[in-house]
C-alpha cells in the first residue's frame, strides 16, 4: 500500500460501515436538531452581521465545556453556561457595532486562555480534550442527548415567538423602534438564543468550527434567494446536509468530524455563490434577481 492509499484509507474507510452506523444514532439525531437550529439562527446571524459574535461566544463555550470536563460534570451544561455568559456580556456591553466588536475581541482571548488552562489541568483521555475543539461523532450519550434536545426545544420556541418582530428589527431597526418594536430587548434575547445555539454546535463540530453551521449555510442560502420564506428553508437544508453528511463520511475514518462538515458546508456555499453570480449576470448588474418559484 502506498502512502497515498494509506492517507485515503484514513480519510474514507467504509469497512464494517453498517456495524459502525449503530454507534452514531444519537449523533445523527443530535445532528438533525443542530442542523435545524443552526439553519434558523444563522439567518439572523447574517441579517444582523454577527459572525464575529458567534466566534466570540464559542470561545467562552469552549472554556465552559473544558471546565466541566475538568470537574467531571456535564459537558453540555458547562458549554451552555459559558455561551450564555458570553452572549449576555456581548448583549449588555455591545449595544453598538463598534462596542460589540471590542467586547468580543476582549472576551475571545480570555475564553480561549481559560479553556487552555482547564484542558492543561485535565489528566484524562487526550481524545476528550481534542473533541471539545474539533468535535467527535460517537460521544453523544443519552444524558447529553436529553440536554441537546431540551435546549433545541427552548431555542425553537424562542425563535417561533420572536421571529416576525426580530426579522423586522433586523431589516430596519430604526423604523421597527419607531413602530413600537422592543428592538433592544429583542437584540439581547436573540444574543442569548445565539449563545444556546453555539453551545449546541460545540458539542458536534467543536469550538473552533461553529461558523460552518451557524454562518455558512445561511450565507449560502442568501446568495440565491432573498425570500423570507425560502431563505430559512434553504439554510436549514444546507446545515442539515453539512452536519449529517459530515457524520456519515467521518464514521469510518480516524479523522475528526469537523473537516468533513466544514468541507461540505463550504462546497455548498461555493455552488450557491456561482449560481447567484450567474443569475445576477443573466439579469443585468444592478437589477433584482427574481425569487425562485
Amino acid at each position: 500500500m502506498t502512502m497515498a492509499d494509506g492517507i485515503w484509507q484514513q480519510i474514507f474507510n467504509f469497512d464494517n460501515y453498517g456495524e459502525l452506523l449503530d454507534l452514531v444514532r444519537n449523533s445523527l439525531v443530535a445532528g438533525a436538531a443542530l442542523g435545524l437550529i443552526g439553519g434558523l439562527v444563522g439567518v439572523f446571524v447574517i441579517m444582523r452581521d454577527l459572525p464575529f459574535a458567534v466566534h466570540g461566544i464559542s470561545e467562552l463555550s469552549f472554556a465552559g465545556a473544558s471546565a466541566a470536563l475538568l470537574l467531571g460534570v456535564n459537558i453540555v451544561a458547562g458549554s451552555i453556561a459559558g455561551s450564555l455568559i458570553a452572549a449576555g456580556a456581548i448583549g449588555l456591553l455591545g449595544s453598538r457595532a463598534r462596542d460589540r466588536n471590542s467586547v468580543i475581541g476582549t472576551l475571545m482571548p480570555f475564553g480561549l486562555g481559560l479553556g487552555v488552562l482547564f484542558l492543561a489541568l485535565y489528566e484524562g483521555r487526550a481524545a476528550n480534550k481534542f473533541g471539545i475543539l474539533t468535535g467527535q461523532i460517537v460521544t453523544v450519550d443519552t444524558p447529553q442527548m436529553s440536554w441537546l434536545l431540551g435546549t433545541s426545544a427552548v431555542v425553537l420556541v424562542a425563535l417561533a415567538v420572536m421571529w416576525r418582530p426580530l426579522a423586522f428589527a433586523s431589516a430596519d431597526p430604526d423604523v421597527a423602534e419607531a413602530r413600537g418594536v422592543p428592538v433592544r430587548g429583542l437584540s439581547f434575547t436573540f444574543m442569548l438564543v445565539l449563545g444556546l445555539a453555539v453551545a449546541l454546535s460545540v458539542q458536534i463540530v467543536g469550538a473552533l468550527l461553529v461558523l460552518s453551521l451557524l454562518v455558512t449555510p445561511a450565507a449560502a442560502a442568501a446568495r440565491i434567494t432573498a425570500s423570507p420564506v425560502l431563505l430559512p428553508v434553504l439554510s436549514v437544508v444546507f446545515a442539515m446536509a453539512s452536519i449529517e453528511g459530515g457524520i456519515l463520511l467521518a464514521l469510518g475514518s480516524s479523522i475528526p468530524i469537523s473537516p468533513y462538515v466544514t468541507t461540505i458546508s463550504f462546497a455548498i456555499y461555493l455552488v450557491c455563490r456561482l449560481v447567484g453570480t450567474y443569475r445576477t449576470r443573466q439579469w443585468g448588474a444592478g437589477r433584482t434577481v427574481p425569487e425562485p418559484g
